[in-house]
């Protein structure tokens, strides 16, 4: 069974990654791409992860554009949600694509080197 908060999350994900795509124009925003949200029991906070591509600059830029447009998208989600007080919006960079990555270059690494012994 599902907590309301869980319900909210799925609901700020799907609003959140739709003004990225089209209600957003700072140009510092990159190609974001939200993958995941997790909202507190009592509705009051929102972590909002996300990745973007490009280099460091970019996803620095990018959370800069993004910061800026809290209060925008906070609108919204109070607005589009219908909720009585508007969550808290933190972004987070989501490192775990990047691990993931670098986890499967090292396997493939190890790998080539068991290979060459054979």
């Amino acid at each position: 069974m599902y907590k309301r908060s869980d319900k909210v999350a799925e609901a700020i994900h799907e609003l959140v990654s739709g003004l990225l795509v089209k209600g957003l124009k700072d140009p510092r925003i990159g190609f974001v791409t939200i993958t995941g949200v997790k909202v507190s029991d009592d509705i009051r906070h929102a972590t909002i992860y996300y990745t973007v591509m490009g280099s460091d600059e970019a996803k620095k830029s990018t959370l800069h554009g993004l910061n800026s447009s809290l209060g925008f998208i906070r609108r919204e989600v109070s607005k589009e949600l219908r909720l009585r007080f508007a969550p808290e919006l933190i972004f987070k960079y989501d490192e775990s694509l990047e691990y993931g990555n670098r986890i499967d270059q090292l396997l493939k690494e190890i790998g080539g080197e068991e290979g060459d012994n054979d």
